[in-house]
């Protein structure tokens, strides 16, 4: 996002050709996207709101928006140039740009809301779109049908059908031009993803989900999440999805959160002439209001009094440019989350400032009631905001594949330590895949009945403070499981430095809360334990080693409380710290827990100051691992990448459909790039899309993985910017950040 200026601003410099329509994501977390939008008209950095403007009433003349703010789209209507023979044959002429001065992206609505709000239009299918070509559009808009949420199934799904007729048409008229395909479909979730599911078929380069105006006038957001789950997961990723006449700045970080990469409202001048205020806490009336909820450049010179004052046009005028500045401030804030892969906790704190917001919030991260649960007993049920927010009915489920879509695209590894929310901290879409991921591949050491010790009631590091008990306990108990209570859940004690488990910044009583005895035993099945009995020790005491002996003993585990050679510690340390590499080789890198033994059965390691692993040596010398302190994580080496590929045995597994979790125990996943590649790849030049011929399915954002050529050679390992399905389809960006350089390694 540009800077605020005074002064004149230069014009846009247009895109290469073969860039023009490409679109390419440069950050993420998650869903949501941080892309740039390549066109004639310069680069359009998403997320963007392109404000509305009437050419006919410019509440904020578009040359300022371009210089002051540096808004780098807006869109205008078509049907509304069309209808005014001054305005048409002013852009004819001299194209749209000229007509209302503005030198950056201009996308073009065809009246499609205009027959909402007026009725039908009187204009063709083709018409509309020529003429949007014809006056020198960037991105134009089909003539779509518009679906209302009051319209019968019947209906809607007629609407639906009437837009996909015309869409061979339109494209055939756009030639060149960039043309929006509308997602319509009403609020029924089959017709929403029939219809992303046509339209993605065809040949767009946007696609709008339309019909949703009414829908957020109503304060319906729990309709609106629903028609961006059953909508966003069926489009094509390479594709920008803009929310059709959605402006509030309250609802852009879900929705961002959910895919959104564009939004346009006519919000900021419409609020203005009704002296309405927009804010990412709701909406204000002007003469309610005391004090600037937000405090803008706008309105730094200005009392809410005297603006009070103001005649009609001047006060419209100043509370446009306090909304559009409030809005763009709060895109600004979504645009941070996303960089610091906290767009979810930003959403969780949005979801608070409206009911219908927060209900649709709930909606989305709480998981249904099982099908099989009576009406009665829900009836008897106290339930907390999270219980009353579930499903209950049938088909409650149905929206759970759609939610997984979301929270499998989570990156999990983060440098930053995780902020407690409350309970909504639990529901965060990484948190979820952090969980998911641990008790997927993470296995105990033994499969029959074992007894498990629980540290609880302090926050980490644990290392220092428990190394010393767990190394005495494992020399006489070596079959007992020893896991650490984090707010997040369980984990293992041999991963006690996990991010996001072991970086939870919250209050103290956080880790000092009573534990559930019945859900702990329930999250101990989940890791795969068959647990006999569960001890709690609480790691807050003093004199740790001898309060862990009185409850062993008390339970029967022991006879006599710890006493143990400590020359034998040495060697129990080095069984821990081998431990620990296996796990993160299993958990992070997907390797199957016997090859992970296997590799690191003959390696050493060098110690940091602080007593952690920083560097795993093969047998040979190598360094081959490093423990990440940052975050918990684990970095291989070029020989390191060399040795764990070596041991896979299976081809590139593409023929399956994405799934975070396919391929178990094959290690990281095999990304296949063209023999035009190979060269870069070799001499530690990132991946880029369009070179790409397969990939393994279970590629994720965030995650290590393999590069190969065409014939099965390791020539390179990186990071992936990209899912599995996005590294097939995006023509445009990174799609592997390569963290390797064989060309000297290997000479």
């Amino acid at each position: 996002m540009t800077a605020w200026m005074s002064g004149q601003r230069d014009d846009p410099t247009p895109c290469r050709e073969s860039d023009r329509n490409k679109f390419e994501v440069v950050a993420r977390d998650g869903c949501a996207r941080i892309g740039k939008l390549h066109t004639a008209h310069g680069v359009l950095e998403t997320p963007a709101l392109l404000p509305v403007i009437n050419p006919n009433i410019r509440t904020i003349e578009p040359r300022e928006m371009w210089d002051r703010y540096g808004i780098q789209g807006l869109i205008t209507n078509s049907y509304i140039i069309w209808k005014h023979d001054d305005l048409k044959q002013h852009a004819l002429e001299n194209g749209v740009h000229d007509l209302i001065n503005y030198p950056g992206v201009i996308m073009t609505d065809s009246g499609t809301f205009q027959s909402y709000v007026y009725g039908d239009v009187e204009v063709g299918v083709e018409e509309i779109v020529e003429f949007q070509r014809s006056i020198g559009v960037d991105i134009a808009t089909m003539l779509d049908v518009f679906s209302r949420p009051d319209m019968t199934e019947d209906d809607v799904k007629q609407a639906v059908e009437t837009t996909i007729e015309r869409c061979e048409a339109s494209l055939k008229a756009a030639e060149h031009v960039m043309l929006n395909g509308p997602i319509q479909g009403g609020i029924y979730r089959d017709l929403r993803k029939q219809s992303a599911i046509r339209m993605g078929a065809f040949d767009f380069s946007i696609h709008p989900i339309g019909g949703i105006v009414p829908i957020m006038e109503k304060h319906r957001y729990k309709d609106l999440a629903k028609i961006m789950l059953a909508t966003i997961g069926e489009l094509p990723p390479e594709r920008p999805r803009h929310m059709f006449g959605c402006g509030h700045p309250m609802l852009f970080s879900m929705l961002i959160a959910l895919g959104a990469d564009l939004f346009d409202s006519a919000a900021y001048a419409l609020f203005a002439r009704d002296n309405r205020l927009l804010s990412p806490q709701g909406t204000y009336r002007l003469k309610d209001i005391h004090s600037w909820p937000e405090l803008v450049p706008s309105v730094v010179d200005w009392t809410p009094e005297a603006v009070r004052k103001l005649n009609d046009e001047d006060r419209t005028a100043l509370l446009a440019r306090y909304n559009l500045e409030v809005t763009l401030a709060e895109l600004s804030r979504c645009k941070q989350a996303v960089h610091e892969g906290t767009i979810w906790q930003l959403a969780e704190q949005r979801s608070h400032q409206h009911p219908a917001l927060r209900e649709a919030f709930l909606w989305l991260t709480t998981r249904p009631f099982p099908s099989g649960l009576s009406s009665e007993f829900l009836q008897d049920l106290v339930q907390d905001d999270r219980d009353a927010a579930r499903e209950h009915h049938p088909n409650g489920g149905i929206w759970e594949t759609d939610w997984s879509q979301v929270v499998s695209r989570q990156a999990i590894q983060r440098k930053k330590g995780e902020r407690w929310g409350g309970e909504d901290t639990l529901s965060r879409p990484h948190i979820i895949t952090a969980r998911a991921q641990l008790q997927h591949r993470w296995r105990p050491l033994s499969t029959g009945p074992t007894d498990v010790l629980v540290l609880n009631g302090k926050p980490g590091p644990w290392r220092q403070r428990c190394d010393l008990l767990v190394l005495r306990l494992k020399s006489v108990l070596p079959e007992l499981e020893i896991l650490v209570q984090t707010p997040l859940g369980l984990l293992p004690y041999s991963l006690e430095d996990l991010n996001p488990f072991a970086q939870v910044d919250g209050p103290t009583w956080l880790w000092k809360r009573r534990l559930n005895t019945v859900l702990l035993r329930e999250e101990i099945h989940r890791l795969h334990i068959n647990a006999d009995r569960i001890l709690i020790l609480d790691i807050g005491q003093d004199s740790l080693i001898q309060e862990a002996s009185t409850l062993l003993i008390k339970h029967g585990l022991l006879e006599e409380p710890l006493q143990v050679d400590d020359s034998h510690l040495p060697q129990l340390r080095d069984d821990l710290r081998r431990r620990q590499v296996v796990d993160k080789l299993v958990v992070l890198a997907n390797v199957s827990y016997s090859e992970a033994v296997d590799l690191v059965e003959s390696c050493t390691y060098i110690i940091g100051g602080t007593g952690r692993v920083k560097n795993v040596i093969d047998k040979h010398g190598n360094h081959i691992l490093s423990p990440r302190l940052a975050d918990g994580g684990l970095s291989i080496t070029d020989r390191g990448s060399m040795t764990i590929y070596g041991r896979r045995s299976t081809p590139v597994l593409d023929d399956k459909e994405y799934d975070p979790y396919a391929g178990s125990g094959h290690g990281p996943p095999l990304l296949v790039v063209e023999q035009d590649a190979v060269e870069f790849v070799l001499r530690g030049r990132n991946v880029f899309h369009g070179f790409i011929i397969k990939c393994d399915p279970w590629l994720r954002a965030g995650q290590t993985c393999f590069i190969v050529d065409e014939h099965g050679k390791l020539i390179g390992h990186g990071l992936a910017q990209c899912d599995a399905d996005e590294a097939l389809r995006f023509r445009k960006g990174i799609a592997v950040r390569t963290r390797s350089d064989f060309s000297k390694t290997f000479k």
